[in-house]
């Protein structure tokens, strides 16, 4: 059986439409286009429900045919979101107060599918974290609530089963998956106190050694929690506002790393700067972090946080792998040129190297063959627009805007895991109509007087590192232990320290700044010994100057006449010793 076309939610000022994937590329059929601006959309996470809101009402269809499961009268609402199963539908609109109802309405409701009925009006006055998180099976529902978390069983929500309540809960993350179910939970430190992270197994949420692992950490102002699919670990982001270094516009940021079992660790990345982005891998072995002043680098780390691969430096903010892990994308949007690295992440194989330029959003297909990339209002508000690719380069579908119009949001439709299978990974680009968009090798400027001249590594404003495999058996120094490879780091450090310090041997064509040492201290003529001192001067650095035309450096004019004159200094010296 043919697995299916994924379908792509386009939301914009002109409409919400769904439109078929690749290798079609128009829109579908059993969709009636809604004309009218919509306010928010979402797919079911099994892909077989989508809703959205146009501003008047929210209504609910099925993908398969497009007929209508529900319709709600609900003109404000800005958010909605399926819970696992598409027994609840959750509807968020702006907390307001009016004079008739001074307490505000409660503006976060749950409403039962596909019957309509409401089963919950709660309020929800920030849109942070505004929608409960269910387990996979819906029988645990979590609500963060004054500090404190509210757990619902079975869609009751009538009554609250159990709560955990700890000084100051910010923020939590459910894991995914089936029973049993694993929170994590974050509070901010306070006077002097450490921020910490822990990790609880539903329901023992409370006493001394509930915790199945904790991690406590200061300079962070807010986190960003992220559990691995198999629910075996979390990473955690900090992030500081400020960066009291100065070193930094955007903050300070850690990665921390804790595990189901106990296990907690500071993830050491290898430049100081920026953590941009954190992506686990779905194989949930690995996790791939984009971090360091620019040039980024971007590495690949496995569960006891040891680094497996390194890509090197380069224009990047993003990571991305596919749903199946097996590409992995790293791109640099936004502020940045739009340039994507496309990676094949078993062979660490590069596989092609695209460019989006303005693009501010990028997607996955669930088929892990094609990716979208957009350019979104309010963002940007111009060029607005969205390309369907193939991971190889190609350019598969093409679609701008109307001037005067804006594209909102795209998204592709979701599917159950294991509904696509891992493919082999293609490095030769597909075929397309809109070719591919492989960024030119680029060089530094240059000015035209150097135009003629060979180039030389000096030129660069920035030495970008290679990619390297740190994988254990690829080289000889992965044999060892950690202790035994720091030891011998260490002492590869020191002998090249020792290297650099040891002085150079005079050469034999110039012995007169050597005896002039010697003789400096014995003059009696004051004038003299300036003299004798200011050619020893320029003497060595003409000697530098040839050093570095040996090495390949293309010096200059004036540089090349400094070294003609040579042998007239070494005759002056000569002349002022004999006087002596």
């Amino acid at each position: 059986m043919a697995p299916p076309i994924p379908l792509l939610a386009v939301r914009g000022s002109d409409g919400t439409s769904l439109l078929c994937g690749p290798p079609r590329c128009e829109q579908d059929s059993s969709f009636q286009r809604d004309s009218r601006p919509s306010r928010c959309l979402a797919f079911s996470r099994d892909g077989t429900l989508f809703g959205w809101c146009n501003g008047h009402r929210v209504s609910v269809v099925k993908c398969a045919d497009g007929s209508a499961v529900s319709t709600l009268d609900l003109p404000k609402t800005a958010l909605l979101e399926f819970s696992p199963l598409n027994n609840i539908l959750v509807t968020w609109q702006p907390y307001t107060k009016t004079q008739d109802s001074p307490q505000g309405e409660a503006n976060l409701q749950l409403w039962e599918l596909p019957s309509g009925r409401l089963i919950k009006a709660l309020y929800q006055k920030k849109v942070d974290s505004w929608c409960p998180s269910w387990s996979e099976d819906e029988k645990i529902c979590v609500r963060s609530v004054n500090n404190e978390l509210h757990f619902f069983e079975n869609n009751d929500f009538n009554s609250i089963a159990n709560k955990l309540h700890m000084q100051k809960v910010s923020d939590f993350a459910l894991s995914p998956g089936v029973q049993p179910s694993k929170v994590a939970i974050y509070v901010p430190g306070s006077k002097g106190a450490p921020s910490f992270v822990r990790m609880y197994q539903y329901p023992v949420l409370g006493g001394p050694s509930a915790a199945l692992a904790n991690k406590s950490f200061f300079k962070a102002d807010k986190v960003s929690m992220q559990w691995n699919q198999k629910a075996s670990a979390v990473l955690v982001t900090a992030t500081t506002e400020v960066d009291k270094t100065g070193a930094s516009y955007y903050g300070e940021q850690t990665l921390h790393f804790l595990a189901v079992n106990g296990e907690t660790a500071l993830v050491q990345l290898a430049k100081n700067g920026p953590i941009y982005d954190v992506a686990w891998s779905p194989n949930s072995s690995e996790f791939c972090v984009v971090y360091g002043f620019m040039p980024a680098k971007a590495t690949v780390f496995n569960l006891k946080c040891d680094p497996v691969f390194d890509f090197g430096t380069g224009p990047r903010n993003a990571a991305y792998y596919s749903p199946q892990g097996h590409i992995l994308v790293l791109a640099g949007f936004g502020n940045l040129r739009g340039q994507m690295e496309v990676w094949d992440v078993k062979k660490y194989k590069q596989v092609s190297k695209p460019q989006a330029p303005d693009a501010t959003f990028f997607s996955w297909s669930p088929d892990g063959e094609h990716i979208v990339t957009a350019t979104c209002s309010p963002r940007l508000r111009v060029s607005n627009g969205y390309k369907i690719w193939h991971y190889t380069g190609s350019v598969l579908h093409k679609q701008d805007v109307a001037a005067g119009s804006d594209l909102w949001e795209v998204r592709w439709q979701s599917f159950p895991e294991g509904s696509f299978p891992e493919r082999p990974v293609k490095y030769q680009a597909a075929p397309s109509e809109l070719g591919s968009t492989q960024a030119a090798p680029t060089q530094a400027y240059r000015p035209p007087a150097l135009r003629h001249l060979p180039a030389t590594p000096s030129s660069k404003l920035h030495e970008d590192e290679p990619p390297q495999d740190l994988r254990p058996g690829l080289s000889g120094e992965k044999s060892l232990s950690k202790s035994a490879l720091k030891n011998q780091r260490k002492r590869e450090a020191k002998k090249a320290a020792k290297q650099e310090a040891k002085p150079d041997p005079e050469p034999q064509s110039a012995p007169a700044p050597v005896s002039n040492s010697r003789l400096e201290a014995s003059s009696g003529d004051p004038e003299t010994d300036k003299k004798i001192k200011n050619l020893n001067k320029k003497l060595k650095a003409i000697e530098e100057l040839k050093e570095q035309q040996v090495s390949g450096k293309v010096l200059q004019k004036n540089q090349l006449e400094k070294i003609q004159k040579e042998e007239q200094l070494l005759k002056e010296l000569q002349e002022l010793q004999i006087k002596q």
